[in-house]
């Protein structure tokens, strides 16, 4: 299942349309702010979704009852272009338990690459909800690798994907090689890929515009 994060008209557009805007790319804080919030609003969207029980609080006149979330879910994230993402889904998700992957395109000559893990960091992760972000999915590649790096923790329940950006391709990819039991949460979708499999219009390179160029 795909959903954009925003089906209709909404400031999701404004923060998406920021992202893009070469000028306004040149302010670090708040295309990083952008990313967050597009995460705090994934976190809204996901939190329906999920199991909840009636729970009794008291207050300084009585007790309300409230429906609260069963559960917890893990929340994951490729580093460093999706810290700013997944620190929007932790607002809201606070009590959250945090995955960290560092993954990256090894380019060749040939204009292909391969998709390296250098580090990861979870916690246990079996039976539960996975929530796992990239602010780019372009060609699925390194959500895919970095997904089953994190089956070695265990089998989630199930798994949300959440995108700033997506392509069609990299969405189908992603459906081919990730479990059933998923759905992908993005804040909109391009058609094309270049040759270097950079979306298209896209926005850059997510991790350069947040925390600077790379060597």
């Amino acid at each position: 299942m795909v959903n954009l994060i925003s089906p209709n008209n909404s400031l999701v557009n404004q923060f998406v349309a920021e992202l893009r805007d070469v000028e306004i790319q040149n302010d670090r804080m708040r295309f990083r702010r952008n990313l967050e919030r597009l995460g705090e609003i994934a976190a809204y969207e996901i939190s329906k979704t999920f199991n909840y029980e009636n729970t009794d609080v008291t207050t300084p006149l009585g007790v309300a009852t409230v429906p609260l979330m069963q559960s917890q879910p893990v929340l994951g994230t490729i580093l460093r272009a999706g810290l700013p993402l997944h620190q929007g889904l932790l607002n809201y998700f606070d009590q959250a338990d945090n995955a960290f992957i560092s993954a990256y395109r090894r380019h060749h000559k040939d204009s292909t690459f391969d998709i390296h893990l250098q580090y990861v960091s979870a916690p246990p992760i079996a039976g539960r909800i996975l929530i796992l972000c990239d602010p780019m999915l372009a060609t699925g590649q390194s959500l895919v690798e970095t997904y089953k790096a994190l089956l070695e923790m265990g089998v989630p329940a199930y798994t949300h994907i959440v995108a700033a950006l997506a392509s069609r391709q990299g969405i189908e990819y992603v459906k081919a090689n990730v479990s059933d039991d998923m759905t992908i949460w993005v804040g909109a979708i391009d058609e094309e890929l270049t040759a270097q499999s950079y979306i298209v219009p896209g926005l850059g390179d997510a991790g350069d515009l947040a925390y600077g160029e790379k060597k």
